[in-house]
């Protein structure tokens, strides 16, 4: 994830939006599972907005949104973890 945000750097990302992005990696690290902590879920679904917000404004391509938003997501649990055991 960090390799992501250096390689988008400041021409793809705000400061603000970097710390957004960060703030939710960090929540999604410490968490253990995404249906009791809520906080935690909030955050990885507040960068899915945001990466759709990049590409339905025109700024990013849909992949890279996309590696973003996986990049995230696997900074915590996964949201059904019952399906890694099938």
């Amino acid at each position: 994830m960090i390799q992501t945000l250096e390689d988008l750097g400041p021409s793809k990302l705000l400061d603000g939006e970097q710390d957004r992005i960060r703030r939710a990696a960090d929540d999604l690290i410490f968490s253990r599972d995404l249906m009791e902590e809520i906080a935690a879920r909030h955050a990885l679904e507040d960068v899915e907005r945001l990466c759709r917000a990049f590409v339905d404004s025109g700024r990013w391509e849909e992949i890279t949104a996309m590696r973003l938003a996986e990049d995230v997501s696997q900074c915590g649990p996964t949201l059904l973890p019952e399906l890694k055991a099938a």
